[in-house]
């Protein structure tokens, strides 16, 4: 499945088009890489998504095409949550 899409179906991200554009700027990493939003994620990688003030770092549990929100939850794990931003720099 794609990264933009499992990000949206999961609900760790409300919106595909945000997912997508948050990808394509480098601020995702799947298994320590910069990841773009067509980047195929499989159950085991591990994302690791830098928000503006927080970075989250989340194990894939399940792929699924659709899901309710009660069982969105369960399609990842959250690893490590800092507060500051880590954003590494890209240059």
């Amino acid at each position: 499945m794609r990264l933009d899409k499992y990000l949206k179906v999961s609900r760790i991200i409300k919106r595909r088009t945000v997912a997508k554009e948050v990808a394509d700027k480098g601020r995702i990493q799947v298994n320590d890489q910069v990841a773009k939003s067509s980047t195929d994620i499989k159950v085991g990688d591990v994302l690791k998504i830098f928000f503006g003030n927080k970075t989250v770092e989340i194990e894939v549990l399940q792929i699924q095409d659709s899901t309710k929100k009660d069982d969105a939850k369960e399609m990842y794990r959250i690893l490590k949550e800092t507060k500051e931003n880590s954003f590494p720099n890209l240059d």
